[in-house]
């Protein structure tokens, strides 16, 4: 649901209901339509011409659009495809309202964008029923939205980017924060461009991973003591035109495994950082003089890294690390 001033001020008005824009250059069509789903419980905005149409689409952000095909100016065809260039009402469901029911006009509002047409003379019962069936489609795609991105979030926080490519004709489609910044750094590259090596590995296993189901080899990704390191996750979406790839990196260095030793085992930077050493069978004196501080120091982030993980010795502490850095980063050599 969107929260522009304009869109949270009318489902304030209309208690959080869903918001529906009308769109036809007859009274007549618009108010028998406004009485019907008024009284529904929607609330609902019109506007009687294409220019008006796509200006109060972008300032409302209506949850669907009841669109006349034909209008004088800009009609319902040109709408739908201004609306659907446009990422910020692209989501929008659009309902067509035509008289004309010959195939070529019904197969052009569908090529325009529309989800869904209903035949002229308005019948309010049967707009009511198909607007809810994509209504609630709408619903769902907007909760999957939320879902994926708070896993793909999720990942990030624990050192795990994600991109995702589209072939055949090899663009980077989408990403999140962290592997921009990953691919920045190792490959000196930006969305849309994918990685010339990257590219060339996708296309080269993506063929086996899609007949045969079989997960290609990792590509490493060396710089200087670090590296990156890329799985081919799953395939997420296909078309006539090509398929989407998911695929997943992770950058395996001592800086990258000590933040998430920190972020997975709820540890300051320090803590972790300190336990990192003991895992590599440093003694408080060696950790003392890696980190620039004294033994003492050294042995007090580690009493805490005790009480944090349950345990009483440097051998448990130790050993719990060790568990979760295999978990996270499986390519790291202890």
């Amino acid at each position: 649901m969107d929260t522009t001033p304009l869109a949270k001020t009318l489902r304030e008005q209309g208690a959080n209901s869903d918001l529906v824009l009308i769109v036809d250059d007859v009274p007549d069509n618009l108010a028998v339509l406004h009485d019907a789903l008024d009284e529904s419980g929607y609330t609902v905005l019109v506007a009687t011409s294409g220019e008006q149409a796509l200006q109060r689409a972008a300032q409302a952000r209506p949850d669907i659009v009841l669109l006349d095909a034909m209008m004088p100016g800009i009609d319902g065809f040109e709408v739908a495809r201004r609306l659907k260039a446009d990422a910020a009402t692209a989501h929008i469901p659009i309902v067509f309202m035509t008289g004309l029911t010959e195939t070529e006009h019904l197969v052009a509002a569908l090529e325009a964008g529309g989800v869904d047409y209903v035949t002229k003379p308005i019948k309010p019962k049967e707009v009511l029923a198909r607007m809810n069936v994509h209504l609630q489609g709408a619903r769902r795609a907007r909760q999957d939205a939320r879902q994926a991105g708070q896993a793909r979030n999720a990942l990030d926080a624990f050192g795990y980017a994600s991109i995702t490519v589209r072939l055949p004709e090899g663009r980077l489609i989408w990403q999140t924060a962290l592997a921009r910044d990953l691919l920045q750094r190792y490959c000196d590259t930006r969305a849309p461009e994918t990685p010339p090596a990257i590219l060339e590995w996708l296309r080269r296993h993506a063929p086996d991973a899609r007949q045969k189901g079989i997960e290609p080899p990792a590509l490493s990704v060396v710089q200087g003591a670090s590296s990156l390191s890329l799985r081919l996750h799953r395939q997420t979406g296909q078309d006539d035109d090509g398929d989407e790839w998911m695929i997943v990196m992770r950058e395996i260095s001592d800086t990258a495994v000590i933040e998430a030793m920190s972020l997975s085992l709820k540890l300051t930077a320090r803590e972790a950082e300190v336990l990192y050493w003991v895992v590599k069978g440093k003694t408080n004196k060696d950790i003392g003089e890696i980190l620039g501080s004294s033994p003492a120091t050294a042995k007090k982030h580690l009493e805490r890294v005790y009480v944090k993980l349950g345990v009483e010795t440097r051998t448990a502490a130790a050993g719990v690390a060790i568990k979760r850095i295999r978990e996270l980063q499986p390519q790291f050599e202890i």
